[in-house]
């Protein structure tokens, strides 16, 4: 029996630690315990707690309530928590998800006292620096002895980073393992998809027809706190709506909703608080977003996972950034990036709507990448 301690902190991370949990429960309950520690980074009970009960997820047995703060601030108290769980439970290793500020303080706390990192996820890239979540994804992969890229695009950039193909065991963080394994969140939307539909009457709630509404999604800080982005992408918004009568659901992040009336120009937002076709909704449970991806017509984001699972389940996708890390999704042709610009947003959505020969490759995986990692947990950390 091995002992691993998971590391979640945000609601993407929760629901990715949904597919290993639910392995280790099905398959691995005698080889694996599982010690869940949750920072508390995203606070907010919609936001959080709702998932563990809803994904049947073993509710944590730390919560560390960091709560929000600067990076510094955030980051510098999850390592002293983390830390000293680390050498409380003394594990045989740590399981790290993403890219968030909990992702970055559990690879700096465990490395530091020779406790190996399994980082989930690895390998993705935007090349983008700015991002914080591309500093924190870098700096995780560096200090892993076990890393696991959901895409070839994600192994491929691992290996022109340096790291070796061909290792030997003993796996160590100075001589890690890197593996191309499909992607988690793949698995769990293949597991949820029946479960989804069948759960939640959001349809129904909202009043909206199978293939006949728009899913919108926005929280990054660089389109919700800068006010000429913000204004473009919610222009866009209704500009779309009102020529082409559909309806668009934004299930809003509370950051995004905090800043809709100070960012946006008050025109704006009159016209957008009129508008019938924008339906503004507080978040909704993993659940429901299964149901709102899979009946959408097409979907915007600015979130990494939402732009996956419009994949999964076979939907055009507008990427209100200015890179992503899932770039299989954009050589494909099913995803295209328009960032915060007005008449790209406008135009992307016109083409996909003339365009019914859009193709979804298998990029990630057969459904079974939760069972695949626990197994090389199992052989290769000790």
């Amino acid at each position: 029996m091995i002992k691993i301690l998971t590391i979640i902190g945000a609601r993407p991370q929760i629901i990715k630690a949904a597919a290993i949990s639910r392995a280790i429960k099905n398959k691995f309950a005698d080889k694996i315990e599982e010690i869940i520690v949750h920072t508390g980074q995203h606070y907010d009970e919609n936001m959080s707690q709702v998932f563990f009960e809803e994904l049947n997820i073993p509710h944590p047995n730390y919560n560390l309530n960091v709560g929000s703060g600067s990076h510094g601030k955030q980051t510098s108290a999850m390592i002293v928590g983390i830390e000293e769980i680390l050498m409380s439970e003394k594990p045989n290793c740590i399981v790290l998800y993403g890219d968030t500020n909990s992702t970055l303080a559990g690879a700096i706390a465990a490395s530091k006292i020779g406790i190996p990192v399994i980082h989930i996820e690895a390998g993705l890239r935007s090349f983008n620096k700015s991002m914080p979540e591309e500093i924190n994804r870098i700096m995780c992969d560096h200090v892993s002895t076990l890393l696991f890229s959901p895409t070839k695009a994600g192994y491929t950039n691992l290996l022109k980073e340096g790291f070796a193909e061909n290792n030997k065991q003993p796996y160590s963080i100075d001589n890690p393992k890197i593996v191309h394994c499909g992607d988690v969140m793949f698995d769990n939307s293949l597991y949820f998809s029946d479960i989804a539909e069948n759960k939640s009457s959001i349809l129904n709630d909202k009043n909206l027809e199978k293939n006949k509404f728009i899913l919108a999604t926005i929280h990054r800080n660089n389109n919700t706190d800068e006010p000429k982005r913000l204004e473009a992408i919610f222009s866009a918004l209704n500009k779309i709506t009102i020529e082409n009568n559909i309806t668009v659901v934004l299930p809003l992040h509370p950051r995004t909703s905090k800043l809709l009336t100070q960012n946006l120009s008050s025109e704006l937002y009159s016209n957008i608080k009129t508008n019938s076709f924008i339906k503004l909704i507080d978040p909704v449970s993993f659940i429901e977003m299964i149901v709102l991806e899979k009946n959408a017509q097409l979907i915007i984001t600015d979130s990494g996972g939402v732009q996956k699972e419009a994949f999964f389940f076979e939907k055009p996708c507008i990427i209100l950034r200015s890179e992503t890390e899932w770039t299989e999704l954009v050589d494909c042709g099913s995803a295209v990036i328009a960032d915060a610009d007005e008449p790209k947003i406008i135009n992307s959505y016109n083409s996909f709507t003339k365009n019914n020969k859009l193709k979804f490759p298998q990029l990630f995986g057969d459904g079974k990448s939760a069972e695949f990692i626990c197994g090389e947990i199992l052989k290769h950390i000790k």
